[in-house]
């Protein structure tokens, strides 16, 4: 057994052309896990990724200041403790509001496939 505590885990910069700006970092929380990409992801105000699918499953658990999860169809405000589910292949983005920075967990298979649809 291995136990973490994200706050002693360092932010590094992610710059990353799928991010609408620079002020986006990276805790990797979970280095070791052989099934699992396990990250919190930190964007500043107004920061979002931009429209992409994953190939599997994508968990997001926020952690902290106020986002914004959307697909072509919708927009959803999320806040510290919400969960989202997003479905293999779903366009999505997510992303910190105007005002708030925002900070989410994110799990996913390890390996599975990124694919950005917006330039």
């Amino acid at each position: 057994m291995k136990i973490v505590s994200m706050h002693a885990v360092s932010r590094e910069h992610f710059p990353n052309p799928i991010f609408t700006g620079p002020d986006v970092t990276r805790q990797i929380l979970v280095p070791d896990s052989k099934e699992f990409s396990v990250n919190v992801v930190n964007f500043g105000k107004g920061v979002r990724n931009k429209f992409h699918a994953h190939d599997s499953e994508q968990i997001l658990i926020v952690t902290s200041g106020k986002g914004i999860v959307a697909t072509e169809k919708e927009e959803r405000v999320v806040t510290e403790g919400d969960i989202v589910l997003i479905p293999p292949g779903e366009k999505h983005w997510h992303g910190a509001t105007r005002d708030s920075d925002f900070s989410h967990i994110y799990v996913s298979r390890l390996g599975s496939v990124l694919t950005r649809l917006e330039e």
